[in-house]
């Protein structure tokens, strides 16, 4: 009877240990992560005004953390993901304050020619930055002015193709000075509105001269005169044909809306992006370039205005050719551009 009794302390101390094995090792992990914020916070200036909210945001970090960990270890995907500095956000404070595109606005036809309807032949590849005509990567910051930024990039891209010069252009005068439409700054815009302001302005200022601040406010109209890039026009691109995009990319870097509303966009590192998204246009950005991976994935060359931390310093690689007229993330559904 007593070695029966001892057999089962034995048994009993074993499956205590056990527990307070698991339990020391969930305090350990949790432990590590609580550090693995502080490392983040440090790393990305981030400071909370109070102990409940570090706490709510150290959860949040914790979720997308969990995320990333098992999107990455499925190991199916072309692309991977990371934490960045949008990891203490959920996905809908991120697309609040990253995003702005306007797109759920019902708008008229516009009848519009396609200057590069009849191009029969495009290269394989293009990527603008090597030719000149795109300025480095911008931040927005947490103003919804997306559709600013690639207005602007298109601007700047179309302005060093017909004049040689590449000249950073004020996202800042649109955010200020555009707004008697649909374009409403920090709230969100058209790149189409954008390209209509400027023709009308007679042209937009340089970044130096109306610096970007990420806020609404007045417009200072002796700053908006001082013009340094004009247009003649837009155009838009034939909706839903990539193909078409293909050939106006091609040609000049071209604004595109597109839904950037996943999470896997939000934490999207590196690789060519094949999803998850849909075509619930929400963020302006700018095509300018394609290409193919060493695989033969194909891809759209985008530059965003996240910043340099984002992504691939940046840029992201978005799949090209899917099958879907609307094209990955509806790239393909309402792209336009400048004229000169």
């Amino acid at each position: 009877m007593a070695s029966k009794y001892q057999c089962f302390l034995y048994l009993a101390f074993f499956v205590l240990s056990i527990w307070a094995n698991l339990g020391l090792g969930r305090k350990l992990q949790e432990m590590s992560m609580s550090e693995m914020h502080e490392q983040w916070m440090a790393q990305h200036g981030r400071v909370y005004k109070d102990a409940v909210e570090k706490a709510q945001r150290l959860k949040i970090f914790k979720e997308n953390a969990e995320f990333i960990e098992s999107f990455n270890s499925d190991g199916e995907k072309p692309y991977k993901l990371s934490i960045n500095e949008f990891a203490d956000l959920t996905n809908e404070e991120f697309k609040a304050s990253r995003n702005g595109f306007r797109g759920s606005i019902i708008r008229p036809m516009r009848t519009t020619t396609f200057m590069y309807e009849n191009v029969t032949a495009v290269p394989s590849t293009m990527d603008w930055r090597k030719k000149g005509a795109v300025t480095p990567i911008k931040n927005q910051g947490e103003c919804g002015c997306c559709w600013a930024f690639s207005a602007v990039a298109a601007t700047e891209g179309i302005t060093q193709l017909t004049t040689g010069k590449l000249i950073s252009l004020s996202e800042q005068e649109l955010v200020h000075c555009d707004t008697s439409g649909e374009d409403q700054g920090c709230e969100g815009g058209l790149m189409d509105d954008a390209f209509d302001f400027i023709q009308h302005n007679r042209g937009l200022t340089i970044e130096v001269n109306y610096p970007y601040t990420g806020e609404d406010g007045a417009c200072n109209a002796k700053k908006s005169a001082n013009h340094a890039a004009d247009i003649n026009g837009h155009e838009d691109v034939p909706a839903n044909s990539e193909e078409a995009l293909m050939k106006a990319v091609a040609n000049q870097p071209i604004s595109v809306a597109i839904d950037a509303s996943g999470s896997a966009f939000q934490f999207y590192s590196s690789g060519v992006f094949t999803g998850d998204c849909g075509t619930e246009l929400d963020h302006g950005v700018t095509a300018v370039g394609y290409g193919a991976t060493s695989n033969g994935t194909k891809y759209w060359l985008v530059k965003n205005s996240w910043g340099t931390r984002w992504v691939e310093e940046g840029y992201i690689r978005l799949q090209r050719d899917v099958g879907s007229a609307e094209g990955l993330c509806g790239i393909a559904m309402m792209a336009s551009y400048p004229t000169a």
